[in-house]
């Protein structure tokens, strides 16, 4: 046999007769959600499963994320799970038993079910690696912050998680496919994500007497509306650059032209090195557009995440194992989305590569309003069946990754 083929067997034998633990344990993660870098409930809880498995977890400084090791020696492949909430109201009817306890915080986005399905292939794989020795070794990172900046991918290099490491791979919650599917795509999956801030500021006047003053409102405007196409003609449209505006506030009455404004936004790029270069041009596109009007201007540009790029060997391990366990079926090409995702500091580091984890109840209609919501939304719940099947992908794909 395969290494896969002795492995595959005793994984998803684990896997299926600890189903019901590994739902509970998300239920229990579920109802109790912490923001990013106060996960220490979370982390105590993962690190108690681990020790009482044998294991030996190591909690990152300040108390929240941890890493831990199943074999020895080289090589290493990584699994990546992240532990944060949201500070999102969960909008769960009532009588949902694991809804959350903790008033405006919930898991809107899966890293519950994340941290579960890491947890559960580190312990598939601890009690083969019992019977039969891994080749090398499996490190499960847990980490924290994942929605914060910086993100907490950030701390797990700090601490040297990624040191001598192969590849890294994690799964991602999709309430867009269907449970007992894994999404896959070689290259960018996920945009970068920054944050942008323009402040104007101007001595003001009567909105009768423009020619007076800096037209503020007016001078926003344009930066609102002309600086996204100035991008456009800037930066290779094969990029992806994407600048959106989410908050715009300027003057108190319909008769002043105010002294002060500003438009806050994230740029979002699916190119690497435009990523490398969109502060210089995003601020010289402010800038230039500003100039017209006789505003003062300033932008504070503030990193966020890189995009994501999927090594395509990383992408390969992980089609042969869904398709060894599931069948070719199982395999789903996604698109690329602007969403950040942390993962992307690691792949700076490593190869590897994120893999869309279906969550939705086959036949379930798509509907913000019903269960199965989008990430992000107090509704977002998940089919709990995906549990098992990321469990088993996760830990079939690592065997894999170090034959």
């Amino acid at each position: 046999m395969t290494s896969l083929e002795a492995w595959a067997e005793p994984i998803a034998a684990w896997s299926t007769e600890h189903a019901a633990e590994l739902i509970a344990l998300r239920r229990d993660l579920h109802a109790h959600p912490e923001l990013g870098r106060a996960e220490v409930r979370t982390t105590a809880k993962v690190v108690h499963v681990l020790r009482q498995a044998g294991l030996e977890p190591q909690v990152l400084p300040g108390g929240a994320g941890l890493f831990c090791d199943i074999g020895a020696g080289d090589p290493i492949i990584g699994l990546r799970a992240d532990l944060d909430a949201l500070p999102i109201a969960d909008e769960k009817p009532i009588d949902v038993p694991y809804r959350s306890t903790v008033a405006g915080v919930c898991h809107a986005c899966g890293h519950d079910v994340h941290t579960v399905v890491v947890l559960g292939a580190g312990l598939a794989l601890a009690r083969q690696h019992a019977r039969t020795p891994l080749p090398g070794r499996v490190r499960l990172i847990f980490q924290p912050a994942e929605e914060s900046t910086p993100g907490g991918a950030l701390d797990v290099l700090a601490a040297g998680a990624l040191d001598g490491m192969r590849r890294i791979l994690c799964v991602h919650c999709d309430p867009r496919q269907d449970v007992g599917t894994i999404g896959l795509r070689t290259g960018p999956i996920t945009g970068s994500s920054d944050h942008l801030h323009v402040f104007l500021s101007s001595i003001g006047g009567h909105t009768a007497r423009p020619h007076l003053t800096g037209d503020l409102v007016y001078a926003l405007a344009k930066i609102v509306t002309d600086v996204p196409s100035v991008l456009s003609r800037r930066v290779d449209p094969r990029a992806g650059l994407s600048l959106v505006w989410g908050r715009i506030s300027a003057g108190g009455a319909p008769n002043v032209i105010p002294q002060h404004g500003e438009a806050e936004g994230t740029v979002r790029s699916l190119d690497a090195a435009v990523w490398e270069h969109a502060p210089d041009v995003v601020t010289d596109a402010v800038r230039a557009v500003s100039a017209a009007y006789g505003v003062k201007v300033a932008v504070e540009y503030t990193r966020g995440v890189p995009p994501v790029i999927n090594d395509a060997e990383s992408v390969r391990l992980l089609a042969r194992a869904t398709q060894a366990l599931f069948g070719p079926g199982a395999i789903v090409e996604v698109e690329q989305s602007l969403g950040g995702e942390d993962f992307a500091w690691y792949l700076e580091k490593v190869p590897g590569a994120l893999a869309r984890l279906g969550v939705r109840t086959p036949g379930a209609p798509e509907s913000p309003d019903l269960n199965h919501s989008d990430l992000h939304q107090g509704t977002f719940d998940v089919d709990e069946r995906a549990i098992t099947v990321g469990v088993q992908v996760l830990a079939s794909a690592a065997v894999l990754g170090l034959a």
